[in-house]
């Protein structure tokens, strides 16, 4: 599978699914839709023990697809589990320190960035890359018009990439796009009706191949 390096790519956030096995099939199976250049898994409600066995289920699976595998919070985790990286929401320093801790090791990005002041703070620290939004903020159909702006201003001046949190509704991914992020993060939008997320996946990627605008080399 060619990647379409320039343009925006999807970032998928596991759904919080209880049953490990159940998630890790869910995934999976939208891993099979087509290009997917990550995956987030966050811990939720889960206790460490049973986050940890979610990951080194789920870790593979996303590898094997060809997606880079980040775990959300916890760094002994995603070192149990093999993963490629964390992600933090966390503000500039507990980044920092995660940096000098993990990197080029591991991938390491996020932030709690809500607004240009603590975007730059991030920045300053150079992670792997800048979140913009919530990872379970996808609570309408579009994304949110505060993360599509940071998303267009970060992208228009600064070199890190950033992900910016998609809505409910696939079309919201072409929103992201068309502020320059490198990459949109999806949630609901594909896990929310199980069954069709690897045809989501699809239809998502359909519609950046026709529609995003390229990046410059």
């Amino acid at each position: 599978m060619t990647e379409p390096e320039n343009r925006c790519r999807l970032v998928l956030i596991v759904a919080d699914i209880a049953d490990a096995d159940e998630q890790a099939k869910i995934v999976a199976d939208a891993l099979k839709g087509g290009d997917v250049a990550s995956v987030i898994v966050p811990q939720y409600g889960l206790d460490d023990g049973t986050f940890q066995k979610h990951a080194e289920k789920l870790v593979p699976l996303i590898q094997g697809a060809g997606a880079a595998a980040l775990i959300a919070g916890d760094s002994r985790v995603a070192g149990r589990a093999k993963a490629d990286g964390l992600h933090l929401s966390a503000n500039a320093e507990a980044l920092s320190e995660a940096i000098d801790k993990h990197a080029p090791k591991l991938i390491v990005g996020g932030g709690n960035a809500a607004d240009r002041h603590h975007a730059l703070e991030i920045g300053e620290v150079r992670p792997d890359y800048i979140f913009f939004g919530k990872l379970d903020g996808d609570i309408k159909p579009e994304a949110h018009p505060k993360n599509l702006a940071l998303g267009e201003w970060w992208a228009s001046m600064i070199e890190i990439p950033c992900i910016v949190m998609g809505g409910t509704d696939p079309a919201s991914a072409l929103a992201v796009a068309e502020t320059g992020a490198e990459f949109v993060a999806m949630r609901l939008a594909v896990f929310g009706e199980p069954a069709r997320a690897p045809a989501v996946v699809a239809e998502i990627n359909a519609l950046l191949d026709e529609k995003a605008p390229r990046f410059e080399d």
